[in-house]
């Protein structure tokens, strides 16, 4: 007899992306399934919203935190198989059907998770860069995986209920999900990663928001996990590549920061990082700064700062390029409020990055530090190439190499939360007595996860 499907969406000030959302779930090809809409406290209308697509809903008197309610949705699902989805994705029409494909072809199949295609619904470049990268994280996963995504992820609700569903420790959207996997892991269970069950990722994402979400909500209760379970697979966001990639990051940045000093140009490295910050927000944000006037009064000041240490150094060439920036972010800002890569602007990055490299080889006086430095980048792009090369084939040369800074940020602020996760692990260790994790209402009953071998 088929499995049974009950889709499951937690939803919290939902109302941007849930029509979306359930209207794609109504052109499924699959017969019959159940949808559940769990109001997680939401101030908005996003209970209206469910209820005017006949979906079963069910509703929390405050926020809770994912974790919570999918784990009160599951309750009351009824089917052989929970499909968890966020209320910022889209399933294809023949989603459910792939997944109902997966489990009754292979009865010890205990989880299933999917991945975010390669046309995310917001165009500005960092929701663009955001979700690709993501998708190629997943597109390049083991298919056997090492743990579970609640994004697009099925679970069978025997399974589920066996193992007291998603840790309730996670307030707010964080690691559930990966906790979860990494228990059924432990347990000997088998969890597939199909690269083809693809869904459309709504979610606009800001600068601020990435850079929060990837360190406080990932990248240090992550570290946490990896230390409490002693384990750290070879798999997406852990492959070998990325952890040295996180150590060249700093040994750059050491690198840089020493021929900086050497030179007497010190000052040079934070007043580019402001400058680089700034960018960033602003590239990510365009059509929504909320206070375009001071950021633009911050970064010209940063930049008039750098421009005279230039010329007091005689490094004439950096000047040019910097007086540029910010007449071009004003024009793209007031002029392109779509928030796509114009043409010009693509270029412009293009330069800005050519201009830099070459004004280090030729200011710089001959060092053995400069060639490290070199060194250190050229491995970088080694073992990021194939990422680099994804983004080239689905975005073109100039997003490439316009996310190629953003991509090198990534991997500092994982190592800053490798280093905060360890930190908080052995301060929580030695100062909080430990108390088991909140798994699951259907039983109340506090367990702890076994470590993976």
């Amino acid at each position: 007899m088929p499995v049974t499907i009950s889709v499951i969406i937690p939803a919290c000030d939902a109302s941007a992306h849930l029509t979306r959302c359930l209207d794609a779930l109504s052109y499924s090809k699959y017969p019959a399934f159940e949808t559940i809409v769990i109001d997680d406290g939401s101030k908005d209308n996003t209970p209206e919203i469910a209820e005017s697509f006949g979906v079963r809903l069910l509703r929390n008197d405050r926020r809770r935190g994912p974790a919570f309610a999918r784990n009160l949705a599951a309750k009351h699902a009824t089917g052989d198989v929970l499909f968890f989805i966020d209320s910022d994705v889209c399933a294809k029409a023949d989603t459910l059907d792939k997944i109902r494909a997966h489990f009754d072809g292979d009865p010890e199949l205990s989880a299933l998770m999917g991945s975010y295609d390669t046309d995310p619904y917001c165009p500005d470049f960092i929701s663009q860069y955001r979700n690709l990268m993501h998708s190629y994280v997943h597109q390049t996963g083991a298919v056997h995986a090492s743990t579970f995504w609640s994004g697009c992820g099925a679970i069978r609700r025997a399974v589920f209920e066996e193992h007291s569903g998603f840790s309730e420790d996670y307030a707010r959207p964080a690691i559930e999900d990966i906790e979860l996997g990494y228990r059924l892991v432990g347990n000997g269970h088998k969890i597939l990663l199909d690269r083809d069950l693809l869904v459309t990722h709504l979610k606009k994402w800001t600068f601020l928001g990435l850079v929060k979400t990837d360190i406080l909500d990932r990248g240090i209760p992550w570290t946490e996990l990896i230390l409490r379970d002693k384990f750290m697979p070879n798999d997406l966001n852990l492959q070998l590549s990325q952890r040295v990639s996180v150590a060249l990051v700093f040994m750059l940045i050491g690198l840089s920061g020493t021929l900086a000093v050497l030179n007497g140009v010190y000052m040079l490295l934070p007043l580019f990082a402001t400058v680089f910050l700034m960018l960033a927000r602003w590239w990510g944000e365009i059509g929504n700064y909320k206070r375009p006037r001071r950021a633009l009064a911050i970064l010209s000041f940063t930049l008039i700062c750098i421009c005279v240490i230039a010329y007091r150094h005689h490094m004439y060439g950096l000047i040019p390029p910097l007086l540029v920036t910010p007449v071009l972010l004003v024009l793209r800002h007031r002029y392109n409020q779509s928030g796509k890569l114009t043409h010009t602007h693509r270029w412009y990055g293009i330069f800005f990055i050519c201009c830099s490299v070459l004004v280090l080889a030729y200011y710089l006086p001959s060092h053995h530090l400069i060639f490290a430095c070199f060194a250190v980048v050229a491995l970088l792009a080694l073992l990021n190439s194939q990422f680099y090369i994804f983004l080239a084939g689905k975005r073109g040369i100039a997003f490439m190499l316009c996310a190629i800074p953003f991509h090198l940020l990534y991997h500092f602020y994982n190592g800053l939360s490798f280093m905060a996760g360890i930190a908080r692990h052995y301060y929580m260790a030695t100062t909080i007595p430990s108390r088991p994790s909140k798994v699951g209402p259907s039983t109340g009953k506090p367990t702890t996860a076994n470590p993976a071998p």
